[in-house]
């Protein structure tokens, strides 16, 4: 579902976020991207979305090789997508319904659908009864969970997040990561870039380690690697 075949990020700076990076996510797999700051964890999601492009090797996702994908195919990729960040990007002028619908309004659903799939994504995360709300007027915890009823909402074959329990207790972080793991038992995709060891490694996932760049290892439940 998700390939990097030797890739290689340099950004104009000089930097290299990325060297030679090659692994495989199966369909239905979940995993975890972990490392040291600036290990290159968020390049690796951005790639994956095309937020960035590579400058060396092969990104494959759902089937779809996207080098050279044009700019007007962009919109159709990330409609499989969906992306989760840590700073929720909610849009603070509209309800939480509003907020989730986005993703569904873009795509032209008609309306009785998109009601549909946007209450069983808040029924999902535990939000139904606030789909009237204001984001400003939650609290972080459920923030996150509008954005996560937002990235699902479409079902995507493919689900990616950047640190989404950074601003969390441990105990919403938990929560948040069984959520996940909720996903993954339906067939979803999922890929989670986290700092948060102990977390990482109660899930029981795989774990993709980056050391400046580079594939330091890739923990499967186990111990095979």
């Amino acid at each position: 579902m998700i390939r990097f075949d030797q890739v290689t990020k340099r950004y104009p700076s000089g930097h290299e976020a990325l060297h030679e990076l090659s692994f495989e996510l199966a369909a239905g797999e979940m995993a975890f991207v972990t490392g040291h700051s600036g290990a290159g964890k968020s390049t690796l999601l951005k790639l994956i979305a095309l937020i960035e492009r590579p400058n060396r090797g092969h990104v494959t996702v759902n089937g779809q090789n996207l080098h050279g994908l044009g700019r007007r195919r962009i919109p159709e990729l990330r409609r499989g997508l969906g992306m989760v960040f840590q700073d929720h990007r909610l849009l603070m002028d509209r309800s939480v319904y509003d907020n989730v619908a986005l993703p569904l309004i873009i795509a032209g659903l008609a309306r009785e659908e998109i009601a549909k799939r946007v209450r069983a994504a808040l029924d999902k995360v535990g939000l139904l009864e606030r789909e009237r709300s204001a984001p400003i007027t939650l609290s972080t915890g459920e923030q996150q969970r509008v954005g996560i009823a937002r990235a699902i909402v479409a079902k995507p074959a493919v689900l990616i997040a950047d640190e989404p329990t950074g601003n969390l207790d441990p105990q919403l972080s938990g929560e948040i990561m069984q959520l996940f793991a909720d996903f993954q038992q339906v067939g979803t995709t999922v890929l989670i870039a986290s700092h948060d060891l102990p977390l990482v490694k109660r899930m029981g996932k795989r774990v993709l380690v980056l050391d400046h760049g580079r594939l330091l290892d890739d923990w499967r439940p186990g111990g095979s690697a």
